[in-house]
């Protein structure tokens, strides 16, 4: 009996987000089209996800000898989230900093097992970034 029923139940309407049905009022008294409108809702909504996300990509600065040394050819180096892309990159290093980025490079380092006396465990792998920043421009990695 319980099957029957549910097959017999109605889906309910899926409910839309105020800012399109605000948007479709204004279409309406201005005579614009609705689809340009509503188009542009979801456009700045998917800008201020991005946007939230960027922060959190950089995890922090990789600071070695051999990234001191990369300074040197405009090269900084960053940790930054598994699931990070040179694209991504790109924009967050562009949007924090206010630099022209020439070129990413991805290095995914894995984790390695470790020992400690008898017990066994692992170091965590992580993902770094080599960003290329245009010849003239600098960014303050740590603060003097």
């Amino acid at each position: 009996m319980a099957l029957i029923n549910l097959l017999k139940r109605k889906k309910a309407p899926e409910k839309k987000n105020k800012t399109v049905k605000r948007l479709k009022t204004k279409a309406e008294s201005t005579g614009n089209s609705q689809e340009q409108l509503v188009s542009t809702a979801q456009s700045k909504t998917r800008q201020e996800k991005s946007f939230s996300r960027d922060h959190s990509l950089l995890l922090h600065p990789h600071i070695t000898e051999k990234a001191t040394d990369l300074l040197k050819k405009n090269q900084y180096t960053f940790n930054v989230r598994l699931k990070a892309n040179k694209v991504n990159v790109k924009k967050t290093i562009e949007g924090i900093y206010g630099v022209n980025v020439v070129g990413v490079r991805m290095v995914k380092i894995p984790p390695k097992a470790r020992r400690f006396g008898r017990n066994k465990g692992w170091r965590k792998g992580y993902r770094k970034a080599i960003v290329k920043i245009k010849e003239g421009q600098k960014i303050e990695v740590l603060p003097r």
